[in-house]
């Protein structure tokens, strides 16, 4: 199937028209026509119900998204990959939640280009769900997220199992700081702390909050790996007798495409985390 064919229909879907789609794209609404009409002739299906108002999707057409969407994901994928670059025989696609990037990430990139040099690399930085989604579509190979989801032939590998902990600044422990680590943490905190469920101010990334508390003050709950040299050094402190949660991180691949050097890479990025437990996430200023 032309590719061109899934991209117009989803602009249609995000624009809402033909016209606004014809606009967006550059080309004439007599041309968006006939690729929806085409598009429709090879799916035997109507995709659109077309009026004064715009365009709305047939049940259809809904159910066509997903697909117009993992077409285009995986013909840029194979866009950006191919051809190889010289000298390599394959490309291994990895994934790593934002807060994993620094050391985690970093760590394991450096070691899969040391130890698999025939192979190029691709890293990915997203959420967990997107994460999950380009693992289902099979642009990635593998991922690391802390909340994973299942369904058949996804190996799902509980890589290690950390704790959320309330730390603060001693000398400034004011404010409480909220920080998102999703919905399980969500529902354990509200329940253990109802009195900080509504806290006035918030992040969702962790290392942006604890920058926030190091330089201004403040008490908020982080994984145990990131804090750690924090507290040994008696920057932070734990709060005593505060309640604290479960954390893990999860390795996440597709069997369909599991390989020799894919289980290569996997133990040594286990082997990662066996010996680096200091995840202060410390930038160097270089520039």
């Amino acid at each position: 199937m032309d590719i061109d064919l899934a991209r117009t229909f989803l602009e249609i879907v995000r624009c809402g028209s033909l016209a606004a789609a014809a606009e967006k794209l550059h080309v004439t609404q007599t041309a968006i026509t006939a690729r929806v009409q085409k598009l429709e002739s090879q799916l035997a299906s109507t995709l659109f119900v077309r009026n004064r108002a715009g365009a709305r999707l047939t049940a259809d057409g809904e159910a066509f998204v997903v697909y117009a969407n993992q077409l285009v994901q995986t013909w840029e994928a194979a866009r950006r990959d191919l051809p190889l670059p010289e000298g390599y025989r394959n490309v291994l696609h990895i994934g790593g939640e934002v807060s994993l990037c620094n050391p985690l990430m970093l760590s394991w990139a450096r070691e899969l280009r040391e130890k698999i040099p025939s192979h190029a690399l691709r890293t990915e930085i997203r959420d967990g769900e997107n994460l999950l989604r380009q693992l289902e579509l099979g642009v990635l190979d593998a991922a690391l997220v802390f909340q994973p989801e299942y369904w058949p032939q996804l190996q799902v590998e509980q890589l290690l199992e950390e704790k959320l902990i309330l730390v603060r600044l001693p000398s400034r422990p004011e404010p409480y700081v909220y920080i998102d680590w999703g919905k399980a943490f969500r529902r354990q905190h509200d329940a253990a702390l109802p009195d900080k469920a509504k806290a006035a101010l918030s992040f969702n990334l962790g290392p942006l909050a604890l920058q926030y508390i190091l330089q201004n003050g403040g008490t908020g709950y982080f994984r145990t790996r990131v804090v750690q040299t924090y507290l040994d050094s008696g920057v932070l402190e734990r709060v005593p007798k505060a309640p604290e949660f479960s954390y893990p991180t999860y390795l996440v691949y597709s069997r369909d495409r599991d390989s020799a050097v894919l289980q290569q890479a996997f133990e040594l990025l286990r082997e990662r985390v066996k010996t680096d437990n200091d995840w202060s996430q410390r930038w160097d200023p270089l520039i």
